[in-house]
């Protein structure tokens, strides 16, 4: 019988454990299990963590060329994690660590859009992935896939793995075909101790099932994502068998126990602690997807009442997580005594020159890359303001996703049809300068890889986006005064799932509850009709659940092309050659209190 790559992988990961585990000569547990003066043998190691690297390995912003800096002055990249990582390794003995990530690598800079697409890894002779690079000069023992490893297509994900010196892992991530993994499941990694018995740790990777949504594209019939808890359940018990001492998951999955994606899927997009909680058997649990900076959570198992830890170090390499175990050895096997997690900051130390010479090279051509000239501005636009005001900035981005449809279904049968424009402020930080506009800053204006769709919807419909939409703000009375720091991301919503509409125009009365805050909903001058039919220019993220909007996954698809919106806006604006927002600018929605404006 022959067997393919995927196959290979899913049917034989005992047998790629067994080889991780392979060298040393392990004394009998009898001769082994005291001490001097009767005392039980104990030995500590160190589990390193990294999630949502996102493509920084330097801690550099090309989306503004510049060194990276934020209000708390935290840093990113590789580069600087590299030199934490070093750090504990001369304190803790380099045989007493192990190094993983929880995934979302490949996708999120423009290095790592370069050599996705500019330079692509897959081409014949191509290069070698800078994440790759630098995550095998680390050391790291294994990676969770994240759901933008999809982004670019299973082709570079495939390639970057092949590029990679540690097993990419997705328990949950299964051949459409044949229900098997499609990625290794698992490495047990073997620990030398001082006292004869190796420590056995397994470490199970797991990733989101929402990628059967954001990437369906990619993934519709190759692969796909049963839920974390559910694949937990099967593989954990596995490893225990197979004489794991102590199990670690990498999870690319928060802790809330939410989704974005409503019923779309029947699996928990946030499952972390869900896992913790109904898995018995997991010691810790490396948490990834979220970005969110958390030092140390115990969830207590139901079934058997033992405290679990979870950690998620903050996005892009701002943060190091380290677990660190203590084991006994009783009764013929290692025991994990206690186990506890911090996080380091990447802040407080310099790049490690390991790192940034290794990817010199890279770095200066895509910085060359990014400052290529594409147009002219005649002034300044900022997203400073974008998430409560509608701004220029925003409309450029609507005004091209509006005209890129609207070619596209030129001469066909929705031709008549007025088309709509969503748009989302991606990043507060966004700008077109006055003069020269180059590729870093279309590129920073859509940072995500998102591409376009056309999707066929109705006037109440729209209403009903718009309603879900206006939730991102927090319910403000009249009179009371406004603080912009505290009037936006209500119930945690992200930015990005806030979408202003263009095509028409719309009041949004913060004073009122959710559900009834749009107001002077109007197409043309006129309220809007409820019957009447619109084309919603969205992108595919949105298009396919993202956010878990109203409508749109459900409405009828009328185009959709391959072509990131980042793309699209560069490629305008080197056609246009200048950017004038006077010719495309207009106030389309504003927020209100009982009418009355509150900008």
């Amino acid at each position: 019988m022959s067997l393919n790559r995927r196959t290979f992988l899913g049917a034989s990961a005992a047998a790629g454990a067994g080889v991780a585990m392979a060298g040393g000569v392990t004394v009998p547990a009898e001769a082994q299990g005291r001490g001097l003066g009767g005392l039980p043998k104990r030995y500590a190691f160190t589990v390193m963590g990294t999630t949502d690297l996102h493509g920084n390995v330097f801690n550099w912003d090309y989306f503004t060329d510049k060194e990276f800096d934020d209000k708390a002055h935290n840093d990113v990249g590789l580069a600087k994690i590299s030199t934490l990582v070093e750090q504990v390794r001369a304190e803790k003995g380099r045989q007493n660590t192990l190094m993983i990530d929880a995934g979302d690598t490949i996708q999120g800079t423009q290095l790592s859009y370069y050599y996705a697409k500019v330079d692509p890894i897959t081409a014949k002779r191509g290069p070698v992935h800078p994440m790759a690079q630098a995550m095998n000069a680390i050391g790291y023992d294994a990676a969770a896939l994240g759901n933008h490893e999809f982004n670019y297509g299973i082709p570079v994900l495939r390639k970057f793995e092949e590029q990679c010196d540690f097993p990419l892992l997705g328990a949950n991530a299964l051949d459409a075909k044949t229900l098997t993994p499609a990625f290794a499941p698992y490495v047990i990694k073997r620990l030398r101790t001082p006292h004869g018995p190796d420590v056995k740790v397994a470490i199970l990777g797991l990733t989101n099932p929402g990628i059967a949504i954001w990437d369906k594209a990619n993934v519709s019939g190759k692969m796909v994502f049963p839920g974390l808890v559910e694949q937990a359940a099967k593989f954990v018990p596995r490893l225990r068998s197979m004489g794991a001492d102590v199990v670690i998951v990498s999870a690319h999955s928060g802790t809330s126990g939410t989704s974005s994606y409503g019923d779309q899927v029947p699996y928990v997009e946030n499952a972390a602690a869900l896992v913790a909680e109904q898995v018995p058997g997991i010691d810790a649990i490396l948490v990834g997807h979220a970005h969110l900076e958390i030092p140390e959570y115990f969830v207590e198992n139901k079934g058997t009442g033992k405290k679990v830890v979870l950690s998620e170090p903050l996005k892009w390499g701002q943060r190091l997580t380290l677990f660190d175990f203590d084991l006994a050895w009783e009764e013929g096997r290692w025991v994990v005594e206690s186990a506890g997690s911090q996080v380091l900051n990447s802040n407080t130390v310099a790049e490690d020159p390991k790192i940034t010479g290794l990817l010199a090279d890279e770095h200066k051509k895509v910085v060359a890359y990014v400052n290529q000239v594409i147009g002219t501005s005649t002034a300044a636009m900022t997203t400073a303001e974008a998430a409560w005001k509608d701004e220029p900035i925003i409309d450029l981005i609507n005004v091209v996703q509006a005209e890129t449809v609207k070619a596209a279904l030129a001469g066909g049968a929705y031709a008549a049809l007025p088309v709509l424009s969503q748009a989302s402020c991606f990043s507060r930080t966004a700008q077109i300068p006055a003069g020269n506009v180059t590729i870093k800053d279309a590129a920073g204006l859509y940072p995500f890889e998102n591409t376009l769709e056309a999707r066929l919807l109705t006037g109440a419909q729209i209403k009903d986006y718009l309603e879900f939409s206006a939730r991102y703000y927090v319910q403000t009375a009249a009179g009371v005064p406004v603080d912009t720091a505290k009037l936006t991301n209500a119930g945690n919503t992200p930015d990005y799932n806030y979408d202003a509409v263009s095509g028409l125009t719309y009041e949004i009365d913060i004073a009122k509850p959710n559900g009834s805050r749009i107001v002077n909903l109007s197409f043309e001058g006129r309220a809007i009709d409820p019957a009447a039919e619109f084309v919603l220019a969205v992108n595919n993220y949105r298009a396919s659940g993202g956010g878990n909007f109203p409508h749109v996954p459900g409405a009828k698809q009328l185009w959709a092309n391959s072509e990131e919106i980042r793309n699209t806006i560069i490629g305008w604006v080197q056609a246009k050659g200048s950017v004038d927002g006077a010719q495309f600018a207009s106030v389309d929605w504003r927020l209100t209190r009982d009418g009355v404006p509150v900008f």
